[in-house]
């Protein structure tokens, strides 16, 4: 498990340039590292309720196999109205936008930035967002990496306000038992109160209950399993490759699976995290880090990064062993336990960072678990 996420980092981390932009519900906070590159599309994220940008992907984008892959992409950070550090509230009668319009604002990000498309990384309500607005703007979209998203109408928060009197006094609650399982809230101590504390203190809570709202009364997205060979051009479904993310003690297992069973297979890589909870960005940081470089790689960008950080450490040390006499002149070096290898479509490969498996985004037959 990776380390505990530190505040302090959080609001330290990062030099990004922040835009307000205008769209036509109303104004968008984005911060963008990096210039876009040539053709190459932009990596956009979108947060989940009760979290920002920084909270919410901060740990992953601090994590050194990630930082080498931004090294080819710049970066948009996507904070959804009101939920971004600092965000004054909203003023009374405010009517905040639906998902559907958050969707909605995305291209206006895009136009005023001068990104032509994107790679789309979206977690919970934010996967949510960015699945509509593939849906809306398949041109624009040429992959999703969707962590915990639910396609369905009805949701957690239903539940848990039928469950829970008055709604702001227990909006930390309702939240709480939306990113994590009952194990991790009893287990995990000190990375649930890093985010109790994160989303009581730090985030406007009027504001964060109107996302909330909004992200309760979301629409289905109407999406179908197209027939491959039959009915993909006519219907609605994701037309980029898209993977799938979640913990296998996530609250979000069901509607994840739900999801991978309405969209085409020959597109779609169900992931489900061993030892993994609500949070996969922030707890298994390299493990998502790695899979979304076979992700990148099987779109065809950075075909040659291919060796990740212990196996380029474990050769170093086998240089160095060599160069010191140590070994044999006639022997050649043998490739460290774990490190890279070939594959082909579709075929696992054994990552050193994890020693689990990762699949090619080409799709099995049935979802792929890492250990």
């Amino acid at each position: 498990m990776s380390a505990i996420l530190d505040l302090d980092q959080i609001a330290c981390s990062g030099n990004g340039v922040e835009h307000d932009i205008e769209t036509p519900h109303g104004v968008l906070h984005v911060t963008m590292r990096g210039v876009p590159k040539g053709n190459r599309p932009v990596i956009l994220t979108y947060h989940d309720i009760g979290l920002n940008h920084k909270s919410c992907f901060n740990t992953l984008f601090n994590y050194e196999d990630m930082q080498e892959i931004t090294q080819h992409f710049a970066v948009v950070h996507v904070d959804a109205p009101g939920q971004q550090e600092g965000a004054p509230p909203f003023p009374t009668g405010y009517r905040y936008p639906t998902m559907d319009e958050l969707a909605e604002m995305l291209p206006s990000v895009m136009t005023q930035l001068k990104v032509n498309s994107v790679i789309a990384i979206g977690v919970g309500a934010g996967a949510y967002v960015l699945s509509r607005f593939a849906l809306n703007n398949p041109t624009l979209v040429e992959g999703l990496v969707l962590i915990n998203v639910d396609p369905c109408a009805e949701g957690w928060i239903d539940w848990a306000a039928s469950k829970l009197t008055g709604w702001t006094s227990n909006l930390v609650d309702i939240i709480m038992s939306h990113h994590f399982s009952t194990d991790e809230l009893t287990d995990n101590q000190e990375l649930i109160q890093t985010y109790r504390l994160h989303i009581a203190q730090d985030i406007n809570q009027d504001n964060l209950a109107l996302f909330c709202g909004s992200y309760q009364y979301r629409r289905d997205l109407e999406i179908e399993r197209p027939i491959v060979g039959l009915n993909e051009d006519t219907v609605n479904t994701l037309t980029c490759p898209a993977l799938l993310v979640v913990g296998d003690t996530s609250p979000a297992v069901e509607a994840v699976v739900e999801c991978n069973s309405r969209l085409n297979p020959t597109k779609t890589t169900l992931l489900k995290m061993a030892d993994c909870g609500g949070l996969p960005q922030v707890v298994q940081p390299g493990k998502l880090a790695e899979a979304f470089k076979y992700f990148v790689q099987g779109m065809g960008y950075m075909p040659t990064v291919g060796m990740t950080r212990l196996a380029r450490l474990a050769h170093r040390l086998l240089l160095q062993h060599h160069f010191h006499g140590q070994q044999s002149q006639s022997q050649q070096p043998q490739q460290p336990a774990g490190g890279q290898c070939h594959r082909g479509p579709g075929q696992p490969v054994q990552t050193p960072d994890h020693g689990g498996v990762l699949l090619n985004p080409t799709p099995p037959p049935t979802p792929c678990t890492i250990p």
